[in-house]
C-alpha cells in the first residue's frame, strides 16, 4: 500500500456538486445506496457469468456475494453486472463461436461504467478467457475467480468424470459391453454439486491457468465449488481487489510475457486441455504480447505430467485439491528452474512466495517430477505440408505407439458427412486409417466446435480398437482422449491444404520430430486446389462478422480488430 490517495475513475461519474454527479449518484441511490458510498471510495465492478442456462456458473451469484462482503470491508463499492454466459453444455452451434463476442460485451462493459476495478466470475470453459481478454484490453486493476469444480462424480462404487466417461461408456455401448440402461443411470452420478467438470478439462485447466498467470488468488485452481473456501477465497479477493485498485495495480502488470510462459509449463504438469493454446494466445496478444505457437512447443519439452487426473490419468479435481492443489505442482517446475518465480501475483506476493514449501498430502496424484504420468507433458506443435502454420496435439492422452504412424487418410468432408459415414458397415477403414475431418474451424463450421475426437467406428470398436490418429481443423473437449491432432492451420474452409486431402491419401505423423505429412506431390495438390470450392459463408447476422473477422487457430482464433490493447478510460458523457 503506498497510502497515497489518488484520483479514482469512478470521480468523473460521482465526484463534485455539478449536475453530471448529481444525476449519476441520484439514480444510483434508488438501490438504496446511503450517501456515504459516493465518498471517493473505489468502485469495484463484478463481471459476473452466472446464467441457470450454464450449470457450471449457476452457482456465481452466491460467489458474488462473498466477493461483495469483502469488497465492503476493504472500503469500496460493489457494483455487480451481467455478461454474456457461454455455457459449453447447452449452448449451440458451439460456446467457441461466442467467445469473441463476450470478450466485447466485457471490455465495453468496464469501459463504459464508472468502475475502478474489476472481479471475474468464471466458470465453464470460454467464460474464463472471454472475461479476461476484454479485461485485458481495458487493463484496469482485475482478480480473476473461478466457480470452482464439481464434487468427484459416483456411480456403481467408482469414480467416473465430467465429459471422459461419456466418451467411454457411450463407446462401450456401441461396441456391445455396456447396456443402455445402465449408461443412462451413470446420468445422475456424473453431476452430483454445483461447479464445473471436475477432470482436468478446459473448465479446470483455465482455473489452473488463472492461478498460474498470477491473476488469480492462491488456492483459485481446485477449491471444489461447494467447499466453504472458495467462498474464503473470493470474500478475500474482494478485499485485495480494493487494494489493488488503491496501488494501481493493473492487469498488464500481472500478465506479463513472464507469467504466460509459467502458465505454458504448468499446463504440460498438469496435463491441461489444448484449448488452453488459443486461449492463451488470444489473452496475450490483447495485452500486445506476441505468444505464439513456437513458445508452446519450446517452453512444453522437457515439462512431465505430473498430475494424474482423467482424461490423462486416473484421479479427479476433488482428489487434486486434497492432494494440495496447484502450489506443489508449481513448487516442482520452480524447483526444476523452470519457473519464473519472481512474476507478480494479484496477492501482492510473487510466484515463488505464494509456493514456498507447499505440501504435497498425495504423491499418487501429484507425482514426483522423477515419476510422472507422461514424460513429455506439454502440448506439441506439428508442421509439415499438411499444417504449414501448426497443428497440436496433447501427448499425455495419445497412445504412445500412435505417436509415430503412417496411415491412408479416410476422409469427411464435414461432420454431417462424418456421422452419415461413420457407422457405414461397408466404410473402408481399418485400424491402421487415418480418420480427417475438414470445414470444423473457425470459420467452416463456424467457430471451431469440440468435434476433434471424432467417435470410433463401431465395426472397429467391437475389434477391440480402442484408437486411432485422428487429424481435423476442429477443437477437442479437455475431457477427452486419444491420439488426436488438431487446429490445423491453415483450416480447410481458408484453403488449407487440409481441404484437399482424399480418400487413400497416405499421411504420415511423427510427433517426436513435430511433423505432419501429406504424402502427395505440389503438383497434384495445385491440380486439386483447381477445383476446390471455398464453402459458402453465412449472410447476416453474427456469424457473418465471425468468418469475415476471425484468425486462425495459430493467432487464437480472436478477431483482428480486437488484438491489442485499448485501455479503459473515460467515455465522453451526454448530459
Amino acid at each position: 500500500m503506498t497510502g497515497k490517495k489518488r484520483a479514482l475513475r469512478s470521480a468523473a461519474w460521482f465526484g463534485g456538486d455539478g449536475k453530471n454527479a448529481f444525476m449519476h449518484r441520484s439514480w444510483m441511490k434508488n438501490q438504496g445506496i446511503p450517501d456515504d458510498e459516493f465518498d471517493g471510495r473505489p468502485v469495484i465492478g463484478i463481471c459476473n457469468t452466472w446464467s441457470e442456462l450454464t450449470p457450471c456458473n449457476a452457482h456465481l451469484r452466491g460467489i458474488a456475494d462473498h466477493v461483495k462482503r469483502g469488497v465492503y470491508e476493504a472500503g469500496g463499492l460493489p457494483l455487480e453486472f451481467p455478461v454474456m454466459s457461454l455455457g459449453e453444455s447447452n449452448l449451440r452451434p458451439t460456446a467457441m463461436l461466442f467467445r469473441n463476442l463476450a470478450s466485447m460485451d466485457v471490455e465495453e462493459s468496464i469501459r463504459g461504467n464508472p468502475i475502478d476495478g474489476v472481479i471475474l466470475l468464471v466458470g465453464c470453459d470460454k467464460t474464463t478467457p472471454a472475461l479476461l481478454m476484454g479485461a485485458a484490453s481495458a487493463n484496469l486493476p482485475t482478480i480473476a475467480i473461478s466457480g470452482g469444480p464439481m464434487l468427484n462424480g459416483k456411480y456403481r462404487g467408482q469414480d467416473i468424470g465430467s465429459g471422459t466417461h461419456v466418451w467411454k461408456f457411450a463407446e462401450d455401448v456401441k461396441a456391445g459391453r455396456m447396456t443402455v440402461e445402465a449408461f443412462l443411470g451413470a446420468e445422475q452420478g456424473q453431476s452430483r454439486s454445483a461447479g464445473s467438470c471436475m477432470t482436468m478439462g478446459t473448465a479446470s485447466t483455465m482455473a489452473s491457468m488463472v492461478e498460474a498467470l498470477g491473476i488469480g488468488m492462491p488456492d483459485n485452481a481446485a477449491i471444489p465449488a461447494v467447499d466453504s473456501r472458495r467462498g474464503v477465497l473470493s470474500h478475500l479477493a474482494g478485499r485485495r481487489i480494493v487494494e489493488l485498485v488503491r496501488d494501481d495495480v493493473k492487469i498488464a502488470q500481472i500478465l506479463t510475457r513472464q507469467a504466460f510462459e509459467n502458465a505454458i509449463r504448468v499446463n504440460g504438469a498438469i496435463g491441461g486441455s489444448t484449448n488452453a493454446v488459443l486461449h492463451l494466445i488470444a489473452i496475450a496478444r490483447r495485452l500486445g504480447i506476441d505468444l505464439s505457437l513456437d513458445d508452446w512447443d519450446r517452453l512444453g519439452r522437457g515439462v512431465p505430467t505430473i498430475v494424474d487426473l482423467m482424461p490423462s490419468g486416473r484421479f479427479l479435481m476433488e482428489d487434486f485439491y486434497y492432494a494440495g492443489g496447484l502450489a506443489p505442482v508449481m513448487a516442482a517446475l520452480d524447483d526444476a528452474g523452470l519457473l519464473h518465480g519472481h512474476a507478480l501475483t494479484v496477492n501482492g506476493k510473487s510466484i515463488a512466495q505464494n509456493i514456498v514449501d507447499a505440501p504435497n498430502y498425495n504423491t499418487e496424484v501429484i507425482r514426483p517430477m522423477d515419476n510422472p504420468l507422461t514424460p513429455e507433458g506439454g502440448i506439441a506443435v506439428l508442421r509439415g505440408n499438411l499444417a504449414p502454420d501448426g497443428a497440436v496435439i496433447k501427448p499425455s492422452a495419445a497412445t504412445p505407439a500412435l505417436m509415430q504412424h503412417r496411415g491412408k487418410a479416410v476422409v469427411f468432408e464435414n461432420i454431417e458427412h462424418f456421422y452419415a459415414r461413420i457407422d457405414d458397415p461397408d466404410l473402408n477403414i481399418d485400424a491402421s486409417s487415418v480418420m480427417v475431418l475438414k470445414n470444423c474451424g473457425p470459420r467452416g463450421y463456424p467457430g471451431m466446435p469440440e468435434v476433434g475426437n471424432m467417435p470410433m467406428p463401431t465395426k472397429l470398436l467391437k475389434q477391440g480398437v480402442s484408437d486411432m490418429v485422428r487429424i481435423s481443423d476442429a477443437r477437442m473437449s479437455g475431457t477427452a482422449y486419444g491420439t488426436v491432432v488438431l487446429h490445423v492451420a491453415p483450416e480447410a474452409a481458408s484453403g488449407g491444404v487440409l481441404a484437399l486431402v482424399r480418400d487413400g491419401d497416405i499421411i504420415e505423423l511423427d510427433v517426436a520430430g513435430r511433423r505432419l505429412e501429406l504424402m502427395v506431390s505440389d503438383a497434384e495438390l495445385a491440380s486439386r486446389r483447381a477445383d476446390w470450392t471455398p464453402p459458402v459463408a453465412p449472410v447476416g447476422g453474427y456469424q457473418s462478422l465471425y468468418v469475415e473477422k476471425v484468425l486462425q487457430a495459430d493467432s487464437g482464433c480472436d478477431f483482428d480488430f480486437l488484438v491489442g490493447r485499448r485501455d479503459a478510460g473515460i467515455p465522453r458523457h451526454s448530459h
